[in-house]
């Protein structure tokens, strides 16, 4: 079949955008509001951009807020820094609970019962339930362009300036055991995924 994504097609029962392309890491977001609040939240347009700075980017919906802006966002562009907490079979259903839509001054690490671990280069907070952590300046926001304020997406990117890695995923070579630290990721609808050992496989690249 053959669909326009600005057209409602009755054949299918949701846009299948978000179910194509998949997995999708989710980059769990913490970040601090400027009077302390703790923010954290799930956004699953995520991703590495580059290797040099390493920087990476997530997108943010609207919101009802009076602003338009989900708290993450707020967050980032007055402090200038975030945490990504990688998610994880172990914490899965902890970060579906902090997608939940809450006031701004909801702390969100602790309506889920996670435990809040400071940072080493910013103040933005860990989550210490998760195994690693990637901590990021704020480099900038893009507005996404859009047809209505509902439809409002804008790209955060942040470099990595720090990472905090559990040193029980270290291998003896030095390498990172992905099936061990069993992360987490999102396809379409309400579904996830996770790489183990059963998932994970090796391609060499051509010389």
């Amino acid at each position: 079949m053959f669909y326009e994504p600005t057209k409602r097609d009755p054949r299918l029962a949701k846009n299948p955008f978000s179910s194509l392309i998949v997995p999708r890491p989710i980059g769990w977001i913490s970040s601090r509001a400027p009077n302390g609040t703790i923010n954290l939240a799930p956004y699953s347009f995520f991703n590495a951009v580059c290797y040099r700075p390493p920087t990476v980017m997530f997108s943010s919906g609207s919101s009802t807020n009076k602003d338009g802006k989900k708290d993450s966002l707020r967050n980032i562009e007055e402090t200038g820094e975030f945490v990504c907490n990688l998610v994880t079979w172990e914490t899965c259903e902890q970060m579906n609970q902090t997608s939940a839509s809450v006031p701004p001054e909801t702390d969100e690490m602790a309506l889920a019962g996670l435990t809040p671990l400071p940072s080493k280069l910013i103040k933005a907070p860990r989550v210490a339930e998760a195994p690693v952590h990637l901590e990021c300046r704020f480099v900038k926001s893009v507005d996404i362009p859009n047809s209505k304020p509902l439809d409002r997406y804008v790209m955060v990117l942040g470099e990595v300036v720090g990472i905090h890695i559990r040193d029980d995923l270290i291998t003896s070579d030095g390498l990172i055991d992905v099936a061990k630290m069993r992360p987490v990721g999102r396809l379409g609808y309400n579904d996830y995924t996770q790489i183990d050992n059963n998932s994970l496989f090796t391609l060499r690249r051509p010389d």
